[in-house]
């Protein structure tokens, strides 16, 4: 492919209308873009904005019984009108001309298919290949997207893989007919840090052989900045802003646009481990039955090894790591969801001489806020009756109404009115389902609460306002966090004391300043490195 300044992709005035008997949404709203050979334009905007139902209007996949485009839209393709295609016609266009990486590569991998044979099926429709050229086509890809043992890799699973070289798969599949443009759909969004700044590095090398354009729909401004050559800020439907990337970072323009730059979270400041420790963990060790045997040895996996940990009354512990580091397996064994080895100590107790029951009622003061909302709110209860849950446990002797004034209390500090009550979770959004999730656990006055990726699924503007919240939160009630996560820019905003896991172990412990500005060990250096 050749490099000039020629467009590739001419959007102009694209509408969408999504209708039912009962009501009409305009998804995307007159939007008019470009993207030029051999460049990257990012489309960036939060969730509801339109910007995936653009990147499928491209290959024509919105659900057309239900969906519609305006006359004046258009989509050219190197001068071809895309919205005149025939059935017949756009096929050959998608995956060939066009294709396109979606954000959860488990999903949209075939569970039951190997991925060599997955890969192969394509190159053998399109490029009408036989199958042993398109084997070995599929051991070349494999080798471009540096997969390891890709022999192996193409007779394994989806599920056998990990998500790094899941991602890394879809890519091969992507790429496998040289397409013009690649479309990818938020493909960091799963990813540990080290793990999305290698998938952008090849990407970016990937592009740059190739000569192909590149549409990357995201909602992280980071990724932006360092990958795209033009960006397109979408809110509701339209594009507010849009300009070289430099440009639009160093002075924007719309008010949008400055709320997003403004969304990057600051590091903490005033921090401290003063305090006594409300928990502190020694020794800890958490082993997996991996083989059992009862003639031979049994094998285990060890998931944390000799592990110390502190959190200190007030105050914010982050536990940084990537996945499979350990993080969340010793969280399950400092609440006791998890068999461990080793001294817990939570408020001046020591946990492994309490008897279950004491076990249980120590529960109150350690609460958790997991990473996905949605998941972890029952379906079939109303807000009052999932935040007021923990009460019919812990305070059973309540009567109604001092419950539910209690309840009311709990929505109040998370800044959600009482009209929230009789609301079920499917009604509310992302960010309001995590308040909620957080009024479950202060509704108790715990001492200490578990922040497992309490951000992750978020808007980077509700991500904002949660970490406020979370902050505003703690300073009121002296809450205790202990805070895990592998995003580096929510350890820095909310922890005092940080500490770095690696395969099961501790590699580094300190204050968040210290970590963050002058690391010792060059695990933490790598992450830091990939998170700027």
């Amino acid at each position: 492919m050749k490099h000039n300044s020629e467009s590739l992709l001419e959007v102009k005035d694209l509408t969408v209308k999504f209708f039912s008997k009962e009501f009409s949404i305009d998804a995307v709203r007159s939007i008019s873009f470009s993207i030029e050979r051999g460049k990257t334009l990012a489309l960036v905007g939060e969730s509801g904005s339109g910007k995936s139902v653009t990147a499928l209007s491209i290959l024509k996949l919105l659900p057309y019984q239900i969906a519609s485009h305006s006359n004046k839209s258009s989509i050219k393709l190197k001068g071809k009108e895309i919205m005149e295609m025939s059935s017949g016609e756009i096929r050959k266009v998608r995956g060939d001309s066009i294709s396109m990486i979606f954000q959860e590569p488990m999903t949209s991998l075939n569970p039951y298919q190997r991925v060599g044979r997955q890969i192969e099926e394509i190159l053998m429709v399109h490029k009408g290949m036989r199958r042993k050229d398109a084997r070995n086509r599929v051991i070349e890809l494999l080798k471009k997207v540096q997969i390891p043992d890709p022999q192996l890799k193409a007779e394994s699973y989806p599920h056998q893989l990990s998500g790094g070289q899941r991602q890394r798969v879809m890519i091969a599949m992507a790429l496998s007919n040289d397409p013009d443009l690649l479309i990818a759909d938020e493909p960091t969004t799963a990813l540990d840090v080290t793990v999305e700044k290698s998938l952008l590095e090849l990407l970016k090398d990937l592009q740059v052989q190739m000569g192909m354009s590149i549409l990357f729909i995201t909602h992280d401004l980071n990724i932006v900045k360092k990958f795209a050559d033009e960006v397109a800020v979408m809110k509701e439907g339209e594009i507010v802003e849009k300009g070289v990337v430099t440009d639009v970072f160093s002075s924007p323009q719309h008010a949008y646009t400055k709320q997003l730059l403004d969304s990057i979270p600051s590091p903490k400041n005033n921090i401290s481990a003063e305090g006594k420790p409300i928990l502190l963990s020694e020794g800890l060790t958490v082993n997996y039955l991996t083989k059992k045997s009862f003639l031979k040895k049994s094998l285990y996996l060890t998931a944390v090894n000799d592990a110390a940990i502190e959190v200190h009354e007030g105050r914010t512990t982050g536990l940084v790591g990537e996945s499979g580091s350990g993080k969340s397996s010793l969280a399950r064994a400092l609440l006791g969801l998890e068999q461990s080895e080793g001294f817990i100590e939570f408020d001046g107790k020591d946990l492994n001489f309490l008897s279950e029951n004491s076990k249980r009622f120590i529960k109150k003061d350690f609460q958790i806020v997991f990473q996905d909302p949605f998941g972890s709110l029952s379906p079939r209860q109303t807000i009052g009756e999932i935040i007021g849950e923990g009460l019919r446990v812990h305070e059973s002797e309540l009567s109604k109404s001092e419950r539910h004034s209690k309840i009311s209390k709990a929505l109040e500090e998370v800044e959600l009115d009482s009209s929230f009550f009789l609301r079920f979770p499917h009604e509310l959004s992302g960010g309001q389902r995590q308040r909620v999730a957080i009024a479950r656990a202060i509704i108790l006055k715990p001492k200490l609460i578990l922040l497992d990726e309490p951000t992750s699924a978020l808007d980077v503007s509700i991500q904002m306002q949660v970490i406020k919240l979370l902050s505003e939160l703690q300073q009121k009630n002296n809450l205790s966090y202990l805070c895990i996560s592998h995003d580096l820019k929510v350890i820095r905003a909310l922890s005092d004391l940080v500490y770095v896991m690696k395969e099961g172990k501790i590699v580094e412990k300190g204050m968040a300043d210290q970590i963050f500005n002058e690391p010792k060990n060059d695990y933490t250096k790598e992450l830091i490195r990939a998170s700027i």
